[in-house]
């Protein structure tokens, strides 16, 4: 059996359309269809994943739907694996932070860096090193608690000025 360009491309289109178990299935009957090597030339003609066909082989002959569970997989969030977490950033920083100097915004800054207050997490609240987050992590769950980790800027001086006084010889 030979396929033409239109034969290959429709088949192509329709399995992108479809997902999980129904993608799976189709690719299974058109392996079966095809014969011996169905599986090698779907691969090499169609770019179909081997391991998605043996799958769907396996579904096919089974009756079973192999379930995908992709919420299962990956890493939870921080505040997941430790639920007190952002109370815990929230009372650490609180009390070492204060609003624009200039009343521009109404952004609180805080005078300590992600590392510090990891360190102080550790020590005042008793998290174990392994457990935390990494400080970029902090960070970013510092800021979207509204906290920004700036330097506190402080009144500077005025700049001095060039006008000769009338003390000064000119």
């Amino acid at each position: 059996m030979e396929f033409s360009d239109a034969f290959k491309t429709t088949l192509m289109e329709t399995a992108k359309t479809l997902h999980g178990s129904a993608r799976r299935l189709l690719l299974a009957r058109t392996v079966q269809a095809l014969g011996p090597g169905g599986q090698r030339r779907a691969e090499e003609e169609l770019g179909w994943n081997r391991q998605m066909i043996r799958k769907g082989l396996h579904e096919l002959e089974s009756g079973i739907t192999c379930l995908d569970a992709f919420s299962c997989r990956g890493r939870l969030r921080a505040e997941e694996r430790l639920p007190d977490l952002l109370k815990d950033l929230r009372d650490l920083v609180k009390a070492q932070s204060q609003t624009d100097p200039r009343f521009r915004t109404q952004r609180l800054y805080t005078r300590l860096t992600a590392e510090e207050v990891r360190r102080q997490l550790q020590v005042q609240k008793g998290y174990t090193d392994a457990e935390l987050p990494a400080v970029r992590t902090i960070r970013d769950k510092l800021n979207d608690l509204g906290f920004h980790l700036t330097k506190v800027a402080k009144c500077k001086p005025k700049k001095r000025s060039r006008r000769l006084m009338p003390s000064s010889s000119g």
